[in-house]
């Protein structure tokens, strides 16, 4: 299917009604056409409004799903690579300008010939600094000099608002080292999850090979590797259990650090990490520490050396030559998503360009793709909901006026930031030239991390943005108490040229885009945060007995949804679960405001109402591999779209008229079970 931006006029003209309040229409109208009639909505609303277009467009096979957001980002994708292009091809393009940094970094990316002819000696000079390693003081100093470039070993680290002071940045330690990223990975004996260690360990032996190493060396370093990835995971917290931002802000000098982790000298690491001087720093998972401190003396020097060589070796395998590349695509996207032909190049450079160079990027395509006044009607819509959410919030029956009022208070707070950002972020000191694509790639980790660090001790910026107007995503930060929705969430496919009703506009961008980060705030996670972004118990104790009361019941409603043979993690996925819910129920009742909805105009045959439901599934219409379905279920805080769709509807009475769901359907659930929260 082919997108194109909506046009700002077909945004802002108003709709015509007939005298008999129905519009015919004369195009072909998405809520039709993707639907699967055969299927009962009350049984499986999901499928019954995409599920016709699944079956005319199957996953492509360099894909691990397809759908509004593929149709979308194909679109986004083919925007930069026409930004790319002429970037490169402007010979006259000043050094250090963006056009010179996006145009040769492009072109490093295409130049197969150079990345195949190179191998693995981009990475040599890293390597002989980590075969320097002779002690646990080099040791460590080592695993914090990765940390720079990306690669992350050991654990994970990074500077951001400290959550209890959020106008100030803190330094926080993290979990992290697993090349599998996930801890059940390591330990569930499902036979899929056994079936990925085996050709985890496969992996690696062949990564090592590509290195140099014989046959049985490689084979053995494969199994310490494993060995020493499964002794990290052991200590590490599961998904579920790193929701809790209280339970994972653990505040200590550093003094108090080193004596937690004696075989640690974080005083001499912290100058490597890019941050010589601070009284404090957080502790997310102390025990995990603890158990790294032991490790860093059960694993030889040597061992552990073979480790921080896999370990940088896997982070950047993807910019290294075919063999290196052929592997890496191998298990991550064929054993882990079911992928099964690699996208054509310029595709994934398009990806790695955008990834490392997005407010580059960005700069270009707000300036040329973006229709004027973008912003504009995305703030409209936002602020339209946010009023609707005050209304919700001052009639609810099982908060008290005192925690109420506090409520508002947060809601008025939240900070809307929407299309593109005021300013731009300073890249003048990234280096890139058309010499070496992994150079580049190195470059571009080292500066973001540099980015990243250079905060610290510094006053926290309300302004930044952490993506991109062309990312097709949005956010909630509790830290800031504020929502960001990027410019190219105004794509309506399938209405090109024309203009999409109120419905389809409040489904799609109210309801599961803002009403969804909206209700972010007011989650199991973010309601522990006060309007100033603070980590604050705002709550009367009665109040907050009842919110966990409803948040367990969406916990228990979504452990029965299973899909490929797995059961949700009714727990992991709560918060977005919570934001789903509270954002088509809020978006529902801004669309009732509408014109459309206060004349009932039918549209293609079909109720405001109908329409409204449509478009919601149609903001999910995402289908999936098997494999990476599964991998989802593993890794992702989110639940599968099916269940984005089904799982708030099936609390939705409004929903139930719309659809004459009845008793006996599957999604029918008793008025006195329907969970209602927000």
């Amino acid at each position: 299917m082919n997108l194109v931006k909506v046009s700002l006029l077909t945004l802002f003209v108003v709709t015509a009604f007939s005298s008999c309040n129905k519009k015919e229409t004369t195009f072909s109208d998405p809520l039709i056409t993707n639907r699967d009639t055969t299927i009962n909505p009350g049984n499986d609303f999901f499928n019954y409004a995409n599920n016709g277009w699944f079956k005319k467009n199957p996953i492509n096979k360099s894909e691990s799903s397809n759908g509004i957001w593929r149709i979308i980002q194909d679109t986004i994708d083919s925007q930069i690579k026409q930004i790319c292009e002429k970037s490169a091809k402007d010979n006259d393009a000043v050094k250090g300008s963006n056009k010179q940094k996006i145009g040769d970094f492009y072109a490093s990316g295409l130049d197969t010939i150079a990345i195949n002819k190179a191998g693995i000696t981009p990475l040599d000079g890293e390597l002989k600094k980590i075969q320097a390693v002779t002690d646990i003081p080099s040791l460590n100093k080592s695993i914090a000099h990765l940390q720079t470039l990306g690669a992350a070993p050991a654990f994970s680290f990074y500077v951001f608002q400290d959550s209890k002071i959020s106008s100030q940045y803190a330094m926080y330690f993290y979990q992290g080292g697993l090349g599998l990223s996930e801890r059940d990975y390591y330990f569930d004996k499902e036979e899929r999850n056994v079936n990925i260690r085996k050709e985890y360990l496969k992996h690696i032996e062949a990564m090592m090979k590509l290195t140099g190493e014989n046959q049985e060396t490689a084979a053995k370093n494969a199994s310490m590797i494993m060995k020493l990835e499964t002794d990290l995971a052991s200590s590490s917290r599961k998904l579920e259990d790193l929701r809790d931002p209280l339970h994972n802000y653990n505040k200590m000098t550093v003094e108090q650090f080193n004596k937690m982790t004696p075989n640690v000298d974080w005083k001499s690491i912290l100058p490597i990490l890019g941050v010589p001087k601070s009284d404090s720093l957080i502790v997310a998972q102390p025990e995990f520490f603890k158990s790294l401190n032991t490790l860093l003396k059960k694993y030889t020097i040597e061992e552990w050396k073979t480790y921080l060589k896999w370990t940088l070796v896997n982070s950047y395998a993807s910019s290294l030559s075919k063999d290196f590349e052929k592997q890496d695509f191998y298990f991550f996207s064929t054993v882990m998503n079911g992928i099964k032909e690699q996208k054509p190049r310029w595709k994934r450079t398009v990806k790695q360009t955008d990834a490392l160079l997005g407010d580059l990027i960005g700069q270009v395509y707000v300036a040329e793709y973006l229709p004027k006044g973008s912003k504009e009607k995305l703030l409209e819509i936002g602020n339209n909901i946010r009023d609707v959410y005050a209304l919700h919030i001052k009639k609810l029956d099982w908060m008290s006026e005192a925690t109420k009022k506090k409520a508002l208070q947060k809601l008025s707070k939240i900070v809307m930031k929407v299309g593109y950002p005021d300013k731009w972020k300073d890249m003048s000191a990234l280096s890139i030239d058309r010499k070496a694509y992994c150079a580049n790639v190195m470059n571009a980790n080292i500066w973001h991390y540099n980015d990243m660090v250079r905060k610290f001790g510094q006053k926290v910026d309300k302004t930044e943005w952490s993506i991109q107007p062309q990312t097709y995503n949005a956010y909630y930060s509790p830290n800031n108490n504020e929502i960001v929705v990027p410019a190219c969430n105004i794509i309506v496919p399938g209405f090109e040229g024309r203009m999409p009703d109120d419905a389809v506009l409040y489904g799609i961008i109210g309801g599961s885009t803002f009403g969804h980060e909206i209700t972010h705030g007011f989650d199991d996670q973010g309601s522990k945060y006060d309007e100033n972004g603070n980590l604050k118990d705002w709550w009367t104790a009665e109040d907050l007995k009842k919110f966990k009361e409803k948040t367990k019941a969406v916990v228990a409603q979504y452990n029965n949804f299973e899909i490929v043979g797995k059961h949700i993690n009714g727990e992991a996925t709560q918060g977005e679960n919570i934001a789903d819910l509270g954002g088509v129920v809020v978006g529902f009742e801004a669309f009732k405001k509408t014109e459309q909805y206060k004349t009932q105009e039918k549209i293609s045959g079909l109720t405001p109402e109908q329409r409204y439901f449509l478009s919601y599934a149609y903001a999910w219409m995402i289908n999936r591999t098997d494999e990476s379905s599964l991998r989802m279920i593993m890794i992702d805080v989110h639940s599968p779209s099916k269940f984005r769709v089904n799982g708030p509807l099936s609390n939705m009475p409004e929903f139930y008229k719309a659809f004459n769901v009845k008793e006996g359907d599957k999604m029918f659930v008793p008025k006195d079970k329907q969970v209602v929260i927000w």
